[in-house]
């Protein structure tokens, strides 16, 4: 299957769902090119943006595993190509 770059954007509602999250990009690291994380006191969230290089199974497969997490939302955009 082709890779394509994608653009993933987790919201931590939760500051006890971090450790959960950094586990799961941990476990796919081999996909992610770059990573730009804010935590966001006042408002007591966390925003992490990702870039990712991989097959659209792989993007979907992490992106499922982020959703399951209490306390976190996940978006993805993808590329065409």
């Amino acid at each position: 299957m082709e890779k394509r770059i994608a653009v993933i954007a987790i919201v931590i509602d939760e500051p006890d769902s971090a450790q959960s999250v950094n586990t799961v990009l941990h476990e796919n690291s081999a996909i992610i090119i770059g990573r730009m994380g804010l935590p966001y006191r006042e408002r007591n969230i966390s925003v992490i943006a990702l870039s990712v290089d991989g097959t659209p199974d792989e993007i979907s497969r992490l992106t499922g595993k982020l959703g399951q997490i209490d306390g976190v939302s996940v978006k993805a955009a993808i590329s065409k190509k």
